[in-house]
């Protein structure tokens, strides 16, 4: 498993190393506006399958993922009006919105839905711009286990790791589910990112 510290090498030189491992098949761990996830391309279905077994996460519970912008989220997600809402007023950020998904998504990631979200951290957004696909956005750790904010506490078994430093301890994201109706909204913290009852009133303005 090879450390690079994006202080010592630069941003630049992070995510380029971190693109290329990617696209060979190659599992990254990379910072986040929450904790540090842990990224394969999301059309690489052995590299996906890589991410199950490293965290030991269930096959039947589906991943999350990284998009760019609005344009890449589009290839991938069928985007509705009230998507449209809750991207404008929270993304980038820690909200991750589920959708339909297009055939583009494998079923090993997801076989119906996918959820998504565009980050605020500087490292994740340039991997999916420079990648020009999403990446797999869970924590990672061993499944069930705590949310890893040093790279001292993420999984082994990955490629590389992009150190970023001890990162703020904040909760996960809020996910928000835009197949059901009404919306549900999911891991909504006191402290988290975003209130239930937030989310909930901006599906609702104008």
């Amino acid at each position: 498993m090879r450390v690079l510290k994006v202080s010592e090498v630069g941003l630049e030189r992070a995510v380029e190393e971190a693109v290329e491992r990617l696209r060979s098949g190659g599992l990254v761990v990379y910072p986040t506006e929450t904790c540090y996830g842990l990224g394969a391309a999301v059309d690489d279905l052995r590299a996906v399958e890589r991410v199950y077994r490293v965290k030991r996460r269930p096959f039947d519970r589906p991943l999350t993922v990284i998009v760019a912008d609005v344009e890449m989220w589009s290839r991938y997600a069928y985007i509705t009006p009230e998507a449209s809402k809750l991207i404008r007023r929270f993304l980038p950020g820690p909200l991750t919105i589920i959708l339909w998904k297009k055939p583009t998504v494998p079923d090993l990631v997801n076989p119906d839905r996918i959820g998504a979200r565009i980050s605020s951290h500087p490292v994740a957004q340039a991997l999916v711009e420079r990648l020009g696909k999403p990446i797999t956005a869970t924590s990672a750790n061993l499944h069930g286990g705590p949310n890893p904010y040093k790279v001292e506490e993420v999984c082994e078994g990955v490629d590389l790791v992009l150190d970023y430093g001890e990162l703020p301890r904040r909760p996960p994201s809020t996910i928000v589910d835009l197949t059901v109706k009404p919306p549900a909204v999911y891991r909504a913290y006191p402290d988290g990112p975003f209130t239930s009852e937030e989310v909930l009133k901006a599906l609702e303005d104008p």
